[in-house]
C-alpha cells in the first residue's frame, strides 16, 4: 500500500527543480553574455584606433605613383665608332667642367680622317686642272674666233673687188655670187664659233661648280669628323655628379649610343604615372604632394604626355623644394593629385574604417561605448576623411576596421579587463549561494 509523501517533501523537490532550472538558465546567460562580449559586443580599449572630429581644411586626392630624376642631366654619347680604350671616373664621382671621364679608341676614326683628307686634295687639284682646261680651251677658241674674224674681213674685201671688176666689164655677176655665198658662210661659222664658246664657258663653269660643292662637303666632313675625334676623350661639360659610366672597357660602342651621365643633385624633379582612368583630371598647372616617408613636398604638373601606354599616363611635377635634401635620384615616391580642396569642413584622419563609399557606418564612442552611426563621406585623401553629417566636432571616431562587428549596433568599450573577471566572478558567487541554500533545504 502507497505511503502519503510529506508536503514538506513535496515542497522541498519542487524547490530543488526551480533552483535548478534558474541556475541552468542563469549559466546559459552567462555563457551567452560571456561570448557575445568576447566576440561581438566588447573590444578592448587598447585594441583600436581613433580620431576626433575637427574642423579644417581637405583636398581630394588621386594616388599616383612617382619617380625622383635630376631636373638637369647631361647624356655623353659616342661621337664615333669606336671601343673604350680608359675609364677614369666612376659612378658616383663629382665632376667639374671639363674633366676627362673616359677615353675611346680613335685609330679607326682617325684613318678616317687622313683618307678624307687625301680626297679633298685630289677633289681640289681636280677643280684647278678644270680651270687651267677651261682657260685653255676658251684661249683657243677665242683664237679661231679671231682667225674666223680675218677670213671675213677678206672676204668682204673679195665680193667689193667682184662688184668694181663687174661694173669696169671685167668681171661676172657669178663671181660676185660666189664671193657673197663664201662670206656667209664665214660668218655662220663665226656665230656657231661663238655660241660653241658660249655653251663650253657656261657648261665647263657648272662643272667646276659641281666640283667645289662636293669639295665643300668633303671639308665639311673632314672638319666633323675632327670635331669627333677631339671629342673621343669624353670630358664633362658642366659640373655635377656621374650618375652612371659604361665601364666595358673594349667594349665596341656605335656612334651615338650613351657612354656617361652627369646629373645636377642641386635640382631635382618628379615624372608620375597614373592609370588611365583619370585622364580627363590630369592637367597641366595641377597641384600635387609628394610623400616621402612621413615628410610631404607640395609641386605642380608641368607636362602631361599625350600618349598613353599600357593603360598609363605619365607626367612631370616641378616640385616647390626642387633642392629638398630628402630627394635621392630614382628614389620611389607616392604622390597625390589635388582634384578639389575646402576649408572650415569636419574631417578626421583617415584609416582602414573609410572604405571609400559615399555613405557609410562607421562608430562614434560616447560614454564608454561606441554606437553604430551612419554618416556622408566627402572628399578623402591620404591624410583626412570629410564627414558631412550625424557627428561634430570633438566627437572620437573608431578609425580601425570594424567590419567584424558589421552587426553590432553599440559596442563596450573594456577600459580595464580585470571588470569582465570580476563581474563573471560576482555571477559564479550567486550560483553557490543557491547551491548553499538548496543543500540546508531552506
Amino acid at each position: 500500500m502507497d505511503k502519503e509523501i510529506a508536503r514538506e517533501v513535496v515542497k522541498a523537490k519542487q524547490n530543488k527543480t526551480i533552483v535548478y532550472a534558474i541556475v541552468i538558465v542563469l549559466a546559459l546567460a552567462i555563457a551567452l553574455w560571456l561570448l557575445r562580449s568576447s566576440i561581438k559586443s566588447s573590444l578592448d580599449a587598447g585594441s583600436f584606433t581613433t580620431s576626433v572630429v575637427e574642423v579644417g581644411s581637405i583636398e581630394n586626392t588621386i594616388t599616383a605613383t612617382g619617380e625622383v630624376l635630376p631636373e638637369f642631366e647631361q647624356v655623353i654619347t659616342s661621337p664615333i665608332n669606336a671601343a673604350i680604350k680608359e675609364v677614369s671616373l666612376d659612378a658616383g664621382t663629382h665632376v667639374k667642367a671639363g674633366q676627362s671621364i673616359l677615353a675611346l679608341d680613335k685609330q679607326a676614326s682617325q684613318n678616317d680622317y687622313e683618307k678624307l683628307e687625301f680626297q679633298l686634295e685630289s677633289k681640289r687639284n681636280s677643280i684647278s686642272k678644270m680651270r687651267l682646261e677651261l682657260n685653255k680651251s676658251f684661249f683657243d677658241i677665242r683664237s679661231n674666233n679671231d682667225i674666223k674674224q680675218l677670213r671675213i674681213n677678206s672676204l668682204e674685201a673679195s665680193v667689193e673687188d667682184a662688184k668694181r671688176l663687174f661694173k669696169a666689164g671685167g668681171g661676172t655677176r657669178e663671181q660676185i655670187a660666189q664671193a657673197e655665198l663664201a662670206l656667209k658662210v664665214a660668218l655662220l661659222e663665226k656665230k656657231q664659233l661663238e655660241n660653241e664658246i658660249t655653251s663650253k664657258q657656261q657648261t665647263m663653269k657648272v662643272d667646276i661648280r659641281e666640283s667645289e660643292i662636293a669639295a665643300a662637303i668633303q671639308e665639311s666632313d673632314l672638319r666633323e669628323l675632327g670635331r669627333k675625334l677631339q671629342q673621343a676623350t669624353i670630358t664633362a661639360s658642366r659640373e655635377g655628379v656621374i650618375t652612371w659610366v659604361n665601364k666595358n672597357i673594349g667594349s665596341s660602342i656605335k656612334e651615338g649610343e650613351s657612354l656617361v651621365r652627369i646629373a645636377d643633385l642641386k635640382s631635382f624633379k618628379i615624372t608620375g604615372s597614373v592609370s588611365d582612368a583619370y585622364l580627363d583630371k590630369v592637367k597641366t598647372g595641377m597641384r600635387t604632394i609628394v610623400r616621402i616617408n612621413d615628410s610631404t613636398i607640395r609641386g605642380t604638373i608641368t607636362n602631361v604626355n599625350p600618349s598613353v601606354q599600357n593603360g598609363i599616363v605619365a607626367f612631370d611635377i616641378g616640385l616647390d623644394e626642387r633642392d629638398n635634401s630628402l630627394l635621392r635620384p630614382n628614389m620611389k615616391v607616392d604622390v597625390y593629385l589635388v582634384t578639389a580642396s575646402e576649408n572650415k569642413t569636419m574631417r578626421v584622419a583617415n584609416g582602414p574604417a573609410f572604405k571609400g563609399s559615399s555613405t557609410q557606418d562607421i562608430f562614434v564612442i560616447r560614454n564608454g561605448k561606441a554606437f553604430r552611426t551612419t554618416v556622408d563621406i566627402g572628399m578623402t585623401n591620404f591624410d583626412y576623411v570629410e564627414i558631412k553629417n550625424n557627428v561634430k566636432p570633438g566627437d572620437v571616431i573608431i578609425t580601425s576596421d570594424m567590419s567584424q562587428f558589421k552587426n553590432a549596433k553599440e559596442i563596450i568599450i573594456n577600459n580595464q579587463p580585470s571588470n569582465e573577471t570580476k563581474t563573471t566572478a560576482t555571477y559564479f558567487h550567486t550560483t553557490d549561494m543557491l547551491f548553499a541554500k538548496l543543500g540546508t533545504g531552506n
